[in-house]
């Protein structure tokens, strides 16, 4: 198949680069000319950083947010609330909520919520650990911080009845999230007073 561009290579680095999410190839192009006429240094540390992102990466063992070491810097901070835990559907809405400036707990990344029609079930997602931590740990309250969607919804009943017999508080951020809202993009003044004003969750 001929190429659009005048060049192999740059046609294969827009469709590497369009391949990214919200990226169209468009964009692509605008990106690869311009990686093109920075310096080569300049593209290799750009480079280097996406492969060594990728190659040394961890996920902390105890609460699966991304880190440089094998525990986060969050798990392992003495000065954070060891009794509570905030449940998020991935990495950006731990960042989300640390942008509040209103929390001061731990944290457990799903990677995901209970999706029947994408084929994302319990087993997929990060539920048994947190069972594990609240069994071990002294968790004396679990915040659900889930997506305001029907999946979200299935998720948040589902970790609650897998958690009551643990004794422990659960309780959901107040819906000052608009319905179908995602975690991520919700403004720092309602997403911090969500979480002040949580309730305790209700099957």
């Amino acid at each position: 198949m001929e190429s659009e561009y005048p060049s192999q290579l740059l046609d294969t680095a827009v469709q590497q680069m369009s391949s990214l999410p919200g990226i169209g190839k468009k964009t692509a192009l605008r990106l690869v000319l311009h990686l093109l006429r920075q310096p080569s240094e300049d593209v290799e540390r750009f480079a280097s950083a996406m492969t060594r992102l990728k190659n040394e990466v961890h996920y902390c063992r105890c609460c699966h947010n991304i880190s440089d070491q094998e525990v986060c810097s969050i798990c392992s901070s003495h000065r954070r609330d060891k009794r509570t835990i905030c449940v998020v559907e991935n990495v950006q809405d731990v960042m989300a909520v640390e942008n509040t400036g209103q929390y001061s707990g731990l944290y457990h990344v799903l990677g995901g919520v209970i999706s029947p029609i994408d084929g994302v079930g319990p087993k997929d997602l990060q539920i048994e650990s947190l069972v594990q931590r609240v069994q071990t740990e002294d968790v004396q309250e679990v915040i659900l911080a889930l997506p305001t969607t029907m999946e979200g919804d299935t998720t948040n009943f589902y970790i609650y009845r897998h958690l009551q017999p643990t004794g422990v508080k659960v309780s959901q951020i107040a819906r000052g999230i608009a319905i179908g809202g995602e975690i991520e993009y919700a403004d720092e003044i309602t997403l911090g007073r969500s979480i002040q004003n949580r309730t305790e969750f209700r099957a």
